[in-house]
């Protein structure tokens, strides 16, 4: 099966469109059993929660049984509340929580030689393919996996086989996919296909996944003042789906900026972003537009604490956003078994780091400045630099300020790539 539908136009695709594009997806298929893997609530705007609504009400029309399991990765469960304003009216009963500790089997492995090969011999060991136990369970007769096409720090571009294999993969593929991608460098990846991240998950499609029934159902997006743009919807079983959305992403998703931004402030939604494992992408996101010696502020009111998990928090407030060298060399030394244990937060440091080439300062509402200071961000309060940079009359892009003063305003990081055009 191959389909894809496409809008081209700056509105995007009508609800009815995508639900009429949804119901032709199943037409001629005999299902009793579906699974469906949405992302979770920090992908909000990918419009998977219409799509998955969508599809759970046409397969229970038919009789059919569905379970839905969200992609977590290393997030945390989604709440009742975020289920309803993502999801809409689907019981909150049939969301299966990920555990990427526990719930997952061992399908395979990706060779160390295959790893040197895509790493140009930065990385030497074998990767294991891990997945949800759900996902090889043969009672299901369909599994779809929707979710948004977008730039992304650890893979270049997100979406397709990450779904599975980070969304409700296990440990050590979750954890040595993200320190490949820190290794090898993330300017070197992000708003590319074909990166060494992207060829380990093609990999284990190929080789692990081929013979399961799973079918992609790939957005590209945009969420100007908030609402969703559907600029395109891509659904098929085959790796072109992928291919044709990575390119009219990289079209929507990237904004080329003429220089370096000196001053860059990006605003969290509080409901979206609650820890700075999650509000780095206001770091990720802008580093390649902020020039030498910048300033990044992000404004982020919801933001309590620094990991998603209570172990990973730990890790981060111990050893801290303090550069990529810095990281690899806490990463090395043998007394610090934690770290080498949680390959992913090592990464997630690596990347959460201007290793000094620009200043973040966190700017928050729920956690002290001793506590952000601490683990290398400069610290401000979120009230007073609110008032000055008020996310809710700022426009996105160059804004000047009364006095004078020129910043760039991202509303939200989530949905986008900046690049400097003259470092491109």
């Amino acid at each position: 099966m191959q389909d894809f539908v496409y809008a081209a136009t700056e509105q995007g695709l009508s609800k009815d469109e995508i639900k009429q594009a949804l119901l032709r997806s199943l037409e001629g298929r005999t299902l009793k059993k579906v699974l469906i893997i949405p992302p979770d609530f920090t992908r909000f705007h990918s419009n998977a929660g219409y799509i998955t609504n969508v599809y759970y009400h046409a397969l229970v029309e038919r009789g059919c049984h569905v379970d839905i399991l969200p992609a977590l990765g290393t997030h945390e469960p989604v709440s009742r509340k975020q289920a309803e304003e993502m999801f809409g009216d689907i019981p909150y009963e049939k969301f299966i929580p990920h555990n990427w500790r526990k719930d997952v089997m061992k399908i395979g492995e990706v060779p160390a030689e295959f790893l040197e090969e895509i790493t140009e011999g930065l990385w030497h060991d074998p990767v294991s393919v891990e997945i949800n136990r759900l996902v090889m369970d043969e009672s299901y007769d369909l599994i779809i996996s929707p979710g948004q096409v977008v730039p992304h720090e650890v893979i270049g571009m997100a979406n397709h086989s990450k779904n599975l294999f980070v969304g409700v993969g296990g440990s050590d593929m979750i954890n040595k996919s993200h320190m490949v991608g820190a290794v090898y460098g993330m300017e070197r990846m992000m708003g590319k296909d074909h990166t060494p991240v992207r060829r380990v998950f093609d990999y284990g499609m190929e080789h692990f996944l081929k013979d399961r029934p799973i079918l992609f159902v790939l957005t590209v997006c945009t969420a100007p003042g908030g609402v969703i743009h559907t600029h395109g919807l891509f659904i098929g079983d085959t790796r072109k789906v992928l291919e044709v959305a990575i390119a009219l992403s990289q079209e929507k998703n990237i904004d080329f900026v003429e220089t370096g931004i000196k001053k860059c402030v990006v605003y969290l939604d509080p409901s979206e972003f609650k820890s700075t494992w999650l509000g780095n992408k206001s770091v990720y996101r802008t580093r390649m537009a902020i020039a030498d010696g910048g300033e990044l502020i992000v404004l982020a009111p919801g933001v309590t604490k620094f990991g998603e998990d209570e172990q990973v928090d730990k890790l981060i407030r111990k050893y801290g956003y303090k550069g990529r060298i810095n990281t690899l060399e806490q990463f090395e030394k043998p007394e610090n078994e934690d770290l080498r244990n949680n390959m992913g937060a090592a990464a997630h440091l690596i990347h959460g780091s201007s290793d000094g080439r620009f200043s973040i300062i966190y700017a928050v509402k729920n956690i002290t400045r001793e506590e952000i200071e601490s683990v290398g961000f400069g610290a401000a309060d979120y009230e007073e630099m609110a008032a000055r940079y008020n996310p809710k009359t700022l426009q996105y892009g160059y804004n000047i300020l009364p006095d004078g003063e020129e910043i760039y305003f991202i509303p939200n990081p989530a949905l986008g790539l900046w690049i400097n055009k003259e470092k491109f």
